[in-house]
Parts: C-alpha cells; structure tokens; sequence
C-alpha cells in the first residue's frame, strides 16, 4: 500500500495531551530517522505542554490541524500524542474542506476520536498507527515494516497473528480504536455508524471493573447487535497483571451470542512493535 514516496513532506502533530518539553530530544529523533528513510518533516507549533497537559486550546490545535489538511504540500499528518484532549478539536474541524483535502492521517490511543470521526464524516480511511514506534525498543523492524508497508507495495505492518475465540469467518469495515476513548463519541455527530461494521478495541489501562463498565455501555448503545464481528486487541494492564475474568472471558459473557465472530489479536495496541489497522478499511478474516 504505498502512501507515500521518497521527498515527500509530512506533519507531525499532538492533538490530545501535549508532550513534556523533554521529548524535544525524540522528536528530533524520530525527524532525523523519517528524513533517513526519504520524508520531509514539518512540526505544529502547538507539540509541548504550555499549561498543564495543554498545547493549546481545542480550536489552536484545530487551526494547525486544518493548515496542514489544505497545504497541497503535506503528503500524510501523524499524531504523536495520546491522553484525553484529543475530542476537544472536533467542533473545530471543518470536515468539508478534509473531505476535498484527503491524506492518510495516523495516530493511535486518545486519537481513536479524531480517526473515527474523519471517517465518520468524510468517509476517508485514517490509521491507527503510533508513528513513535520508529524510535523505540523495535525501531529496525518498524523501520523496515513502515518503509515496505507505506513507502512500498508491501503489507507487513497490514498483517498481524490472530485467534478465533469464536465463528468461522469476518469481514466488514473496520471502526473503533481505544475501548475507553472511542466511548467519548457516543451521543455525538461523530460517532460512525455500527450497523454491519467490525469493531476494533484495544486498551492499554483498566482493570477488570473498567473494562465491565466501558463494554456495558458499549452493550447498553446496542453496539453488540449491530455490529458483524469483533476483533480484539491487547489490553496491556489486564494481560501483563494476568487479571481474572480475562478480556475474553468479559467480552464472550457481555455479547452472549455464539453466532458472533470474535477475534482477538496481540500485535494491534499500545505495544512498542504494534502493528497497524486502518479505520474504514473492509478486512476480511477466515479461518
């Protein structure tokens, strides 16, 4: 799936939380390694943390956001933030202009809201994708992976080991993101519509009361009879504290249907070496 080619120019953006000033030194870290692999980087002025967790208000990070949609020039936005801020942009977004503006737009966590809703409002397919991947503890196999995924026709960081839990087959558009954050658009305009969709979730916190009352609501808005299949995750904290009812166990008992599809992966997350899933996207899975 080549998105993108040697010379091209993309933007870095934080529209959740902003970084601590002492990720100055990654940031110049991941610009060095993307300009090693062909790409021309241009940074938001609205990155570190001015107040608090804020770089900015909603509608400032709004404006950058917006700039970089209708600058011809930038080729693909990635997000390298997370936490909670990321909804506050949204009635700032002006999804008309995105719309005639596409670019692949990558983030990941908190970003679950802006990637659902691009979709959601544009139709455009948007990637759950933490681009800071390329500077951690896999940083020669993301590099490779992103390069032949999105700089080439290869599909490494598309494909990714998974276990039935239950059903035979799945197929479907792909919504959803973090279990906690995607719940931020219920109720709203952004919200996709579930009906014989594929929902993706993942969670890097939350104990075994958490993930009961996330999926409740999830089950209480319908999601679960509307929806084709399921296709799990990591959940950090459960999986690394080995909680009891495991997320399996949760989601089987909250569903109660042996007639849904149910997947479950361990390379799509918050994990170093995620791989990525494209939000939009039709995926299809058989055994």
């Amino acid at each position: 799936m080549k998105l993108l080619k040697c010379g091209d120019k993309v933007a870095i953006v934080a529209c959740s939380n902003g970084l601590e000033e002492s990720n100055i030194i990654k940031m110049k870290e991941l610009e060095t390694t993307l300009n090693k692999i062909g790409l021309k980087i241009e940074f938001s002025d609205k990155i570190y943390k001015k107040n608090s967790e804020f770089n900015g208000t909603g509608e400032e990070k709004a404006e950058v956001l917006m700039r970089f949609f209708k600058d011809s020039s930038i080729k693909a936005i990635f997000d390298v933030s997370g936490g909670d801020l990321a909804n506050g942009i949204l009635d700032y977004l002006d999804f008309e202009i995105i719309k005639n503006n596409p670019k692949p737009f990558f983030g990941y966590s908190d970003l679950s809201v802006i990637l659902n809703s691009l979709y959601s409002k544009t139709g455009i397919k948007t990637y759950l994708y933490q681009i800071r991947n390329l500077i951690e503890s896999n940083t020669n196999r993301q590099i490779e992976e992103f390069k032949n995924t999105f700089m080439s026709s290869g599909n490494e960081l598309l494909t990714f080991k998974y276990e039935w839990i239950q059903g035979n087959s799945i197929e479907g558009i792909v919504v959803g993101g973090n279990l906690r954050c995607f719940l931020k658009l219920a109720g709203t305009e952004y919200m996709p519509n579930f009906t014989d969709k594929i929902i993706f979730l993942e969670s890097l916190g939350g104990d075994v009361p958490k993930m009961v009352t996330y999926l409740t609501q999830y089950k209480q808005m319908g999601v679960f009879k509307k929806v084709k299949g399921i296709l799990l995750g990591s959940y950090t904290e459960m999986e690394r504290e080995k909680y009891f009812p495991t997320i399996v166990e949760i989601i089987k008992e909250m569903v109660n249907n042996p007639n849904m599809p149910i997947v479950k992966t361990s390379e799509i997350g918050h994990g170093k070496d995620s791989k990525c899933i494209i939000i939009g996207k039709n995926i299809k899975i058989g055994r």
